[in-house]
């Protein structure tokens, strides 16, 4: 089993959303470092969960539907992922669409922001490009930024311009996310529990109260293995997830070229054995079939 841990990626993004790779790349790359299983977590998207397993062969990496719903409620921000669930179910599709139709919202709310208050003008076919993608969102759009000349990179593009626009009530609510996830047959996860909205660190006390209010309705997991996380923040979740009797997963946040984070880096290698809440996660979620 151990082995079997240490080859999984539980979190990574696609074209269909604000990676750099299509899901096809993206399961070729990890044929290629032989991972056992994985998912494809993409923004308020599920279309890569009907794309994988008519690409799977016996053999491949099992594969698991995967989301990520980017969520916001009094308290704070949250991304919230789930696993396992029927990609034809109306509860996901319901929630998926309503997401999706947030984050175009928000898109052009930046660029009318980014032309109305610095001056920053885009090619009327590249705007039409951009809306015409299946998930956009501040990586695209800082992009843009940086080909025309407005940001030296993504990082200021996006801290410096596109972060100062603020929407205060375009976003799922944290337990819309879960219950449609649950009601399809998946496993609600917390992403990276630790980092809130920019620099915002979540620990002890704050931590545990949050972490009460979604169990309560209806999380059953942390993303305790990530890449960004110092050992002292994996250790704090993996105490969390043994408070609450919560699944463990393990995710590297992979975007492609657009993060410095290579498939597959998760920080579970630092690990002798496999955690009760992987192993349990592993046992207990339903993977996709192989269709090929």
């Amino acid at each position: 089993m151990a082995d079997i841990i240490e080859t999984i990626d539980l979190h990574m993004h696609s074209t269909v959303s604000d990676g750099t790779d299509t899901p096809e790349e993206i399961l070729a790359k990890v044929c290629a470092i032989g991972l056992d299983v994985f998912s494809i977590t993409d923004h308020d998207a599920i279309k890569s969960a009907s794309m994988i397993p008519p690409l799977l062969h016996d053999g491949n990496p099992r594969f698991i539907t995967g989301v990520e719903f980017s969520c916001k409620d009094i308290y704070g921000k949250y991304h919230i992922l789930g696993y396992g669930y029927d990609p034809e179910a109306e509860p996901i599709r319901a929630i998926v669409e309503k997401g999706h139709g947030f984050r175009m919202e928000k898109t052009r709310g930046r660029l009318e922001f980014l032309r109305d208050h610095f001056g920053f003008q885009f090619p009327d076919a590249e705007i039409k490009e951009l809306l015409h993608l299946d998930n956009p969102g501040k990586p695209h759009i800082a992009n843009l930024m940086i080909k025309h000349g407005y940001a030296q990179s993504r990082k200021q593009a996006i801290e410096e311009f596109i972060d100062k626009k603020r929407f205060k009530n375009i976003y799922l609510q944290p337990e819309e996310a879960i219950h449609a996830i649950a009601l399809s047959g998946g496993i609600p996860v917390l992403a990276h529990p630790s980092y809130g909205s920019g620099d915002e660190l979540i620990i002890g006390a704050e931590m545990d109260e949050r972490l009460r209010r979604l169990t309560m309705e209806g999380l059953k997991g942390v993303e305790a293995y990530y890449s960004g996380f110092t050992p002292k923040l994996q250790q704090e979740m993996l105490g969390f997830a043994e408070k609450y009797d919560l699944y463990v997963t393990a995710g590297s946040d992979y975007h492609g070229k657009n993060k410095l984070i290579d498939l597959g880096d998760n920080n579970l290698d630092s690990v002798s054995e496999a955690p009760e809440g992987v192993r349990r996660f592993l046992r207990d979620v339903h993977y996709a079939p192989v269709l090929a």
